[in-house]
């Protein structure tokens, strides 16, 4: 039967339409988002021993948070700075029966019986940031962080060449595994003295009174090594009020530990990329769950360290400023 040809064009416009209309629904689909209006099934729990409002833990939830918007999976993020609170946070996750967990391990021995737990159940686990020696006894997928042992020694040997003879390397939290690693590594390398100096992250104020008053008790301490952004900002100020021309370096960033490296009052900052450590884990478990799929091979997957320094501080500026660096 002969169609007149501008029922063939209206027809072939409905079509169009049609079309149109499937291709909305489909990107409407897969919309960035978290929580519960995620496309798929997938349920991550993200478990930090971060405080709440640390500059580098808000880094590693912004990246885990944007992993499962572009995937369009739920991501929950919980952290505390308490092992035994940390490790009821995992059990918790485990009788929710998450898809899988991602979990930091400052404190591996106060988490070894949730994460085993978790194993045992079915649900992957994949440790970051702290653990790494640990994180395949436990029965974890792999682990996300950069390793601490080899990160303190590049700082050491940093350190050395800028001819820091007597370094301060300022611990603020008491037991965490990898803190004491990035201390260690720093006296494999700097050929000279490294003393370590408790802080307490919650009281940045006393930290800055404390380092302070060190520096004045010994004049030959040239060097303090924060492991912190907070604690880093808090020993510039500390040298300043003291007197003490020590060179000041620290591990990870924040913008204003960006602007004190490009004003040259922080030497550099050895970055480990958290947004990494937020981000890949979930990409992970999610090749895992859906594609059986496993990365690292048994090894850990690095993010760091790198460094910033003054020559590359104005081109990370801007990325710290948007919450990825």
């Amino acid at each position: 039967m002969k169609v007149p040809g501008r029922l063939l064009v209206m027809a072939a416009a409905g079509v169009l339409m049609l079309a149109a209309c499937s291709d909305d629904d489909s990107n409407g689909s897969q919309q960035p988002n978290t929580g519960g209006g995620a496309a798929s099934s997938e349920r991550f729990a993200v478990i930090t021993h971060g405080s709440a409002g640390d500059a580098f833990w808000d880094v590693v939830k912004k990246g885990a948070e944007q992993a499962g918007a572009d995937l369009g999976v739920s991501v929950s993020y919980q952290s505390s700075g308490d092992a035994g609170q940390q490790a009821d946070l995992i059990n918790a996750a485990v009788a929710d029966k998450v898809s899988g967990l991602v979990v930091s391990m400052a404190n591996p021995d106060a988490l070894a019986d949730p994460i085993r737990k978790a194993v045992a159940e079915g649900i992957p686990v994949i440790t970051i940031n702290s653990g790494q020696d640990r994180s395949a006894e436990f029965g974890a997928l792999a682990h996300v962080g950069q390793d601490e042992t080899v990160a303190g020694q590049g700082a050491g040997s940093r350190l050395a060449s800028e001819g820091v003879k007597k370094l301060l390397c300022v611990v603020h939290e008491a037991g965490n595994i990898g803190l004491e690693q990035r201390c260690n590594g720093a006296k494999e390398t700097l050929g000279g003295t490294v003393e370590n100096l408790q802080v307490d992250i919650n009281n940045v104020a006393e930290a800055q009174n404390t380092i302070g008053s060190k520096l004045q008790q010994d004049s030959s301490i040239d060097g303090v090594l924060a492991l912190n952004p907070a604690v880093a900002m808090a020993a510039v100020d500390a040298v300043a009020s003291s007197g003490s021309s020590a060179k000041v370096a620290t591990f990870d960033l924040s913008g204003d530990v960006v602007d004190a490296i490009s004003a040259g009052k922080i030497s550099f900052a050895v970055d480990q990329q958290q947004y990494e450590q937020g981000y890949l884990p979930i990409v992970m478990l999610h090749l895992y769950v859906t594609n059986a799929n496993t990365v690292g091979g048994g090894k850990p997957v690095l993010t760091g360290p790198g460094f910033v320094t003054k020559d590359n501080a104005a081109k990370v500026k801007d990325l710290a400023a948007k919450g990825t660096r």
